[in-house]
């Protein structure tokens, strides 16, 4: 029997006739034996197409769909070949893919299994770069104030380059004439797919250096590549090698390509340099130009400093001579005013001294017991003049005070509710405690009725009013008698 041939046993409960040798497929075993050749017939296609359709699964397969003016294939990227695409695939984008035709026999649908993908030309790649620095900028990666300030005068420098070719030679060359200092070169490939990753790890290797190590951490670094056309630099637009560089903490010139070659690097370092050589002259200054500059400063120092001596030198001449022959002469007057002085100061403290004695004694003549008793006296009768004014009033202010004491003493008594007045009784329920309200009384209740002269037990009947009492008729007063005339008497 051929290859090609197939032969499948029938089901056990239903045996084929004997006479039938082109038995039935299921649905399952056809669609997979035409996965299995169309993967022998395709196992190897290039495909040039525009993307859309893209759906990021969260496994980590993309999804897409290719198409041309007239036809369309599904496609999907396994995640362990997302990473190492030349692209990433956008909607719009033409690419150029290689792959594997296969089939999804869930759907009975072929797809192209993409193992590798590139920008079909130039205009597509420039599409993909202009979305990504609209995408870069609006995270603020692009803004002039989270920029670094480039060291003027740095001791060591980290290069990022390829180790052969001119670019690390005319950078080397460059820094040697105009600022001799430590170059660390970091060898990395510059053109390709792996060229990204390289120089993204090497900016992090030189950021996680620690000052003061064995190796001086750089104070600058310079990521540098000649020129070339847009596919060759297309490594220097990678999205994750400009969050690199942008997340770095030394700061970073970027001089990749000629200066009419722009790179997503260029717009996220902290300066960019037309060409690597301008990278060399932007990061060092000249030392020849420094040693004339402080030569010429140090020759303006010793002038102004000649003319500031010769300055106060005459000056100093010219104070000299206003001033005596003779230093003795400055201060003789005024060691004449001090002798002067001090043969008067004996005197005049004596005469300081009489002249308060003789206050004192004007001022003790002037005091006398006389007079202390007197004044005593005078504020002693003005003291007991008030104390007499003082000790009437207040036994009628107590006395007034207790009256009005007593008097609510008797009100408050009368108030007391242990002690109703005549004609009142309290109310009090079985356990002693007085009732206030009627809404505290419930039918059948027994009560104690506290009278003045004693108390009586009750129980409440119920009713909500008390029954009126009839009225009792009151006898009529007796009329009185008129007013006749009264015998007053004789008077005679």
């Amino acid at each position: 029997m051929s290859d090609d041939s197939y032969v499948f046993e029938g089901p056990a409960e239903a045996p084929q006739p004997a006479r039938d040798n082109n038995p039935p497929l299921s649905i399952s075993e056809l669609s997979f034996a035409l996965k299995r050749t169309l993967e022998d017939r395709f196992g190897h296609v290039r495909l040039r197409g525009e993307v859309s359709k893209v759906n990021r699964h969260a496994s980590g397969h993309v999804y897409l769909t290719l198409k041309d003016d007239k036809s369309a294939i599904d496609g999907v990227i396994w995640k362990g070949s997302v990473r190492g695409l030349g692209v990433q695939p956008e909607s719009g984008l033409e690419v150029i893919v290689t792959g594997k035709i296969t089939s999804y026999p869930a759907r009975s649908s072929y797809q192209i299994v993409i193992e590798s993908m590139e920008a079909a030309g130039a205009g597509a790649l420039l599409a993909q770069l202009e979305r990504l620095k609209v995408k870069l900028s609006g995270e603020g990666l692009f803004d002039v104030g989270r920029k670094k300030p480039v060291p003027t005068f740095p001791a060591t420098i980290g290069v990022i380059t390829s180790p052969t070719g001119a670019v690390i030679r005319d950078i080397l060359h460059r820094i040697a004439e105009r600022w001799p200092c430590r170059v660390i070169v970091w060898p990395v490939v510059v053109q390709g797919d792996a060229a990204s990753g390289q120089v993204a790890n090497a900016i992090r290797g030189f950021d996680a250096m620690s000052p003061g190590g064995a190796m001086p951490r750089p104070d600058l670094l310079i990521v540098a590549r000649g020129g070339g056309s847009v596919e060759d630099l297309w490594c220097f637009n990678d999205e994750a090698l400009a969050r690199t560089v942008a997340a770095a903490t030394i700061p970073i010139i970027s001089a990749v390509g000629h200066e009419t070659d722009t790179t997503l690097i260029d717009f996220v370092s902290d300066r960019r340099a037309p060409t690597p050589t301008g990278a060399a002259e932007i990061a060092t200054p000249v030392l020849s130009d420094l040693r004339f500059a402080v030569a010429d400063l140090e020759r303006r120092l010793d002038r102004a400093g000649s003319r500031l001596l010769e300055d106060r030198r005459t000056r100093l001449r010219a104070v000299a001579r206003g001033l005596p022959a003779r230093p003795e002469e400055l201060v003789a007057v005024a060691q004449q005013r001090l002798d002067h002085a001090s043969s008067r100061l004996a005197s005049g403290l004596q005469r300081n001294a009489d002249l308060h004695e003789r206050r004192l004694v004007a001022t003790g003549g002037r005091l006398s017991r006389a007079l202390l008793d007197r004044a005593i006296e005078r504020r002693s009768d003005r003291l007991d003049g008030v104390a007499a004014r003082l000790a009437v009033p207040i036994p009628r202010r107590l006395e007034r005070a207790r009256d009005q004491l007593n008097g609510l003493s008797r009100a408050l008594a009368s108030l007391d509710p242990k002690k109703p007045k005549p004609g009142f009784a309290r109310i009090d329920d079985e356990t002693g405690k007085m009732i206030a309200s009627a809404a505290a009384l419930s039918p059948g209740q027994s009560v104690t009725l506290v009278f003045p002269d004693g108390s009586k037990g009750a129980r409440i009947d119920g009713g909500d009013e008390a029954a009126s009492p009839a009225p009792v008729a009151r006898p009529k007063p007796a009329p009185r008698p008129k007013a006749g005339p009264v015998d007053q008497g004789d008077l005679f």
